[in-house]
């Protein structure tokens, strides 16, 4: 017996009209209020402006501003000069300062930051040439519009939902607030007009503009994979001798990789939207990854349909989460395939949570983790079917691929396999192999940035410098910082070193060695912190890759979190080459792709049984590569590592519990607190001084100060 399908609104027509005409009508309430779209006089009388300044030599900075209400809020902060285009100065998330995870809350600590970092530099607010938003708002507004009428009236739930994706509707009034409430913050008479720049040009323009593709005769494919952006969800675009144009976008919320994956990995993982998806993939190495025996794959796959020219949608006579996205996503067909879906109210609950551990003493947790990677299939075939019509349209073999859904590490390497040298002689007749950048910030922390580079290229400034590492979210620490959150009580500390110069960089990069060839658990906190969800350096936990037990005590004693979590090698490159197969299609500017912790790759047959720790039960491990000139000290740990073990690569993930990464030396302090299995924090202030912190009074175990005893008498 067929599923049932149903491909498409019920009412797209409808939906079509109710998209213009609440756009229209948005617009001039937006502009009312402070906000103007590209096209607008105001929008053009700025890019104008800028354009002008550059001409004339003159330096411009532009900041993009995440306001309340969509997810990830925060600002950045870029410098624009004629000679050499954008340069990222700082990107702001405020969740780091707030605290709060994918924080949809008003950005003043960020935009606080903002303005202390304009003052150090000697400038000051009235130097930011335009204020720039992630999100075109009126276009947004039209959106939401037409996902209610083209599905009236069941739709009509939406109107009840507070909360979708992407999209907080409880910070309304907060958002639309947003130029008065930013005037009043800055200390200025009137509000700050700012200008919406298109969600997905943010993401797709950044993104290519930091790649190490060439401006060239060679076409870069771009594809914006996301959850949702302010017109669609799926949007791609090309980009010849530098100048981009877009192919398409899909026009709908919902027909979307990111909500399928979403809403599944919440509803049979148990975990929330923005916390799920990554858990899941993780989830889905221990179930069947095999297309031709996994029980659930061939059913789930009717939940899409794959059209023509790319297109992917839901099947919405099984998903009805274009309807009632949280408590009845599931119509009886899809229930039928993965039972029912969990509830609001059971997410996070540890009966429900999928784990790993229970997989010998509870039936139905194999089958859990077979519908994991029978999600994590049939989202792999979606990508697929998308980058397979945007290269054949295109012609390209270099492709950029952002979006929330490029967070998916395994399903990025995937694109790298699928794309071989057999395909493009079958459908573009020639000898090349698909080649791949992700940026580091593929979701919404990331279009704060795009905003800005975007509006620079408007304004005539050449795209910038290729990014090389991700190290812009806030300042150093002062001395100073550091001293207040070492004068808790509970803490113990003492002054370790100063890396400032290459000999005490390498002796305190060796003592991070000495204590994780020992076994210990080590936090780094220095410089300025990663922006991006990933973890690389700056803000990271560390310990022996080649410690077996090493994966469980991190993860039940450091971070608390699920067993079914992996943990990431952190290596030089000549490491990375040694125990992991790099794809050649990742190979561009020396492997930048593995930079960011955005793919991952299968290990070498010895890799298993020398670096255990960090090895998937795929076989895969989610790589990042350091190098000496972005990362001096990392880099220099990784080295002394390799004398101390016989490898130069490590453990690493992020320096957090429960929440954000952490962001200040008071936060480190906190998580440091809160950590029972952490043996040790070394913290770096911008001066180079290094101080090192652990558990005191009766929470002391001895162990740093052992090591440190160990360590002095041997040097």
């Amino acid at each position: 017996m067929k599923p049932s399908r149903r491909i498409g609104p019920r009412h797209p027509k409808l939906g079509a009209a109710g998209f213009r005409a609440a756009r229209w009508f948005s617009a001039r309430l937006f502009r009312a209020a402070g906000f103007h779209q590209l096209g607008s006089d105001f929008a053009d009388a700025r890019i104008a402006h800028v354009r002008d300044k550059l001409r004339r030599g003159e330096t411009v900075y532009l900041a993009g501003l995440g306001p309340p209400g969509t997810h990830n809020s925060g600002v950045a902060l870029v410098e624009v000069t004629q000679a050499h285009g954008p340069r990222l100065i700082v990107n702001n998330e405020e969740e780091r300062f707030s605290g709060n995870k994918h924080t949809t809350e008003y950005p003043r600590q960020s935009i606080d930051a903002i303005v202390a970092t304009l003052r150090g530099m000697g400038r000051d607010i009235g130097d930011v040439d335009a204020w720039l938003t992630s999100w075109d708002y009126p276009t947004l507004a039209g959106t939401l519009a037409r996902s209610v009428l083209e599905e009236l009236p069941q739709s009509l739930k939406l109107l009840r939902t507070t909360e979708a994706a992407g999209f907080d509707g409880r910070r309304l009034d907060q958002m639309t607030r947003t130029p008065k409430i930013l005037g009043k913050q800055l200390g200025l008479a009137e509000r700050v007009p700012l200008i919406c720049l298109p969600h997905h040009d943010n993401h797709a323009w950044f993104s290519f503009a930091a790649s190490p593709f060439a401006d060239d005769d060679e076409p870069v494919a771009i594809a914006v994979l996301d959850g949702t952006g302010d017109r669609g969800s799926v949007s791609l675009y090309v980009t010849e001798n530098g100048a981009m144009r877009q192919l398409t976008c899909n026009d709908s919320m919902f027909d979307s990789l990111g909500a399928f994956y979403s809403v599944i990995s919440s509803t049979q993982g148990g975990w929330t939207w923005l916390s799920s998806e990554g858990r899941y993939m993780g989830a889905a190495a221990w179930g069947d990854m095999n297309r031709a025996t996994n029980p659930y794959y061939i059913r789930l796959k009717d939940v899409l349909d794959f059209g023509e020219n790319g297109e992917v949608r839901i099947n919405r006579a099984m998903a009805n989460w274009y309807c009632d996205p949280f408590v009845h996503p599931y119509k009886p067909a899809l229930i039928d395939i993965l039972g029912e879906p969990l509830k609001p109210d059971q997410l996070w609950n540890p009966d429900a949570v999928l784990r790993v551990e229970d997989i010998h003493h509870r039936p139905d947790t194999k089958d859990r983790f077979d519908k994991a990677a029978a999600t994590q299939l049939v989202f792999e075939d979606a990508m697929i079917h998308v980058v397979d019509h945007l290269l054949r349209a295109t012609g390209a073999s270099r492709l950029v691929l952002t979006g929330g859904v490029a967070l998916n590490a395994v399903g990025n390497m995937r694109l790298l396999e699928h794309f071989d040298e057999a395909w493009f002689a079958k459908f573009q007749q020639r000898k090349a192999s698909l080649h791949l950048w992700v940026p580091p910030t593929p979701g919404d922390p990331g279009v704060t940035i795009g905003a800005a580079w975007l509006f620079a290229h408007l304004a005539g400034a050449p795209r910038g410098d290729p990014m090389s590492h991700a190290f812009y979210c806030g300042s150093p620490p002062s001395p100073e910082d550091i001293a207040i959150a070492l004068a808790a009580g509970d803490i113990a500390s003492q002054r370790i070193g100063d890396i400032s110069t290459p000999e005490g960089r390498d002796a305190v990069a060796d003592l991070m060695a000495f204590m994780v060839a020992q076994g210990g658990i080590i936090a780094l906190y220095q410089g300025a912190a990663e922006t991006g969800p990933r973890a690389l350096g700056h803000r990271s936990i560390f310990a022996n890759p080649c410690d077996a037990q090493a994966r469980e005590r991190l993860n039940e004693r450091v971070k608390y979190r699920e067993a079914i979590r992996p943990l990431a090698p952190m290596a030089t490159l000549e490491a990375a080459q040694e125990y992991f197969d790099l794809h050649e299609g990742a190979s561009d500017a020396g492997y930048n792709a593995y930079n960011y912790m955005v793919l991952t790759a299968h290990s070498k047959p010895h890799a298993r049984e020398k670096i255990p720790a960090v090895i998937h039960a795929d076989g895969t491990g989610r790589i990042q590569i350091v190098r000496a000139e972005d990362d001096p000290l990392t880099h220099a740990y990784l080295k002394a590592l390799g004398r101390r073990i016989g490898v130069e690569m490590s453990v690493n993930t992020s320096f957090n519990v429960a929440g954000p990464i952490a962001q200040t030396p008071s936060q480190a302090i906190d998580t440091l607190r809160r950590s029972k299995g952490l043996d040790a924090v070394l913290l770096v202030a911008s001066n180079g001084v290094v101080h090192a912190a652990w558990h005191g009074g009766e929470r002391d175990s001895g162990r740093f100060t052992g090591w440190l005893s160990q360590w002095n008498e041997r040097r």
